[in-house]
């Protein structure tokens, strides 16, 4: 299995041959898999038949134009991001090309550096997959890449797994990748939150019960690892169950064996066992609300699942995966999304996260909901996120200096920039580095001086 970012589809729709044959060269050259079509009716055949992370369309060709096929793709809802190119720019193509949804624009003879820097841009801002089906991970950050790497590395066996992670950071989404990774990939994967169910439902659904074992057991039950049976069990919020369930599992975990609630026959059982919760478990062994034997029967191999806060620069990749789900869910072509506005990324880019990956997909969502129009504007996401923002107080409505106007209507001063480079170099000098202990010193939070940082060009190691 592959977890390589970089690799990515491109297709070029072009009518000039010479071009197209040197930049599928080029790109090739770059590790891209490149195809080509030599007109906008054979580009819309292949866009039908293939799947393509990246489309580079010409503007002005013969026949269809390139206008015309990227007004086709997004009334049709496909969502492919498109980097126009042209020889014939005008202002009025530009602009008419972004309002239908282009992510970027670039005229030829194009520089090959530059037209490396957008494809690299504009794919940094797509959902990486790994896996299939529900186990897409998004996210090209550095904590990511680690967790990505730890799924290769323990998909292949048949380890036990747990999972480490805050409510809300995709701990489901990671199991599930495990397991369709690995060797039981197509077996069952069963979930069950731990927490949600009472301690005596619990033992019930999880181990399964004999006929007139309680009241309103009419009949027999197969539990859920006999259902998970040559498959995958994952048991989420594991540090939420009693000890006398804490006992069963790990019963199960070193006998291979459930035993049904109203009998005393045992069934054996053949699954893969990956757990996770948020609790801090290590605490609770200490405290002795979690057995220790359980312990380390569960953490063979652990992959913690990072904060949403601690990982920035991931919200531009998972919103444009927020995007694509919905408009997959969306019947009416004229509901679909083709992007946020800059604006609008800027603004979930300072946003903390509390609720993480989920509040993040939960915001996109309302914001596709409220918005009248192709493209998410701040005005349209939730007023949680919008109150996190920081007002300028409006005086006689002139605008005030050094503050712009933004797509909301409401102002937003910028401070003094060189001033602001040198506090941020004293609190990090201060701090030795420390970016947490500097962020306090600065009174802003660490999704705001990672901004700065990379703003004013301080995130150099």
């Amino acid at each position: 299995m592959s977890v390589s970012t970089d690799t990515a589809r491109i297709l070029i729709i072009d009518d000039d041959r010479a071009f197209r044959v040197s930049t599928a060269a080029l790109l090739a050259d770059e590790g891209y898999e490149v195809d080509a079509a030599p007109g906008g009716d054979d580009g819309l055949a292949k866009l039908r038949e293939e799947k393509y992370d990246l489309l580079l369309l010409d503007l002005k060709m013969e026949g269809r134009t390139g206008l015309s096929v990227l007004e086709e793709l997004r009334r049709t809802g496909h969502s492919i991001p498109v980097l126009m190119l042209t020889g014939y720019a005008t202002i009025d193509s530009a602009v008419q090309a972004l309002k239908l949804g282009a992510d970027d624009y670039l005229t030829k003879p194009c520089d090959n550096d530059v037209l490396r820097s957008k494809i690299r841009a504009i794919l940094a801002t797509r959902a990486p997959l790994l896996g299939t089906g529900a186990a897409r991970i998004v996210g090209r950050s550095a904590e990511m890449q680690e967790v990505m790497k730890a799924i290769e590395r323990v998909a292949p066996t048949d380890s036990t797994v747990l999972l480490r992670g805050a409510t809300g950071t995709g701990k489901e989404l990671v199991a599930r990748a495990i397991h369709e990774e690995g060797p039981r990939a197509g077996r069952a994967f069963v979930a069950v939150n731990c927490s949600a169910l009472a301690e005596g439902l619990l033992e019930s659904e999880l181990f399964g019960h004999a006929r007139g074992a309680f009241t309103g057991a009419v009949t027999e039950r197969k539990g859920l690892f006999e259902e998970a049976n040559a498959g995958t069990i994952f048991l989420d919020e594991i540090g939420d169950v009693s000890p006398a369930m804490q006992a069963k599992l790990l019963r199960v975990l070193q006998e291979r064996e459930v035993t049904r609630v109203g009998t005393a026959k045992s069934i054996g059982v053949d699954v893969r066992v990956i757990a996770a919760t948020h609790q801090d478990l290590e605490a609770l062994v200490e405290s002795g609300r979690f057995r220790a034997d359980l312990y380390f029967r569960l953490k063979v191999f652990q992959i913690r699942v990072p904060d949403l806060k601690d990982r920035p620069e991931d919200v531009r990749a998972l919103s444009a995966a927020a995007i694509e789900r919905w408009n997959e869910r969306i019947p009416d072509p004229r509901r679909r999304i083709n992007g946020c506005s800059d604006e609008t990324l800027q603004v979930l880019e300072r946003y903390d996260w509390p609720g993480n990956v989920r509040e993040l997909m939960g915001a996109i969502e309302h914001a596709c909901i409220v918005c009248d129009g192709n493209r998410l504007l701040p005005s349209h996401l939730p007023r949680e996120i919008l109150e996190h923002e920081s007002p300028v107080v409006e005086g006689n409505g002139a605008e005030p200096n050094g503050a712009r106007l933004g797509e909301t209507g409401r102002r937003y001063q910028a401070p003094d920039a060189d001033a602001e480079r040198e506090a941020i170099r004293q609190a990090l000098v201060q701090a030795e580095g420390n970016r947490t202990r500097a962020a306090a010193a600065l009174g802003m939070g660490r999704t705001t001086l990672w901004q700065k940082l990379k703003e004013y060009g301080l995130d150099e190691p």
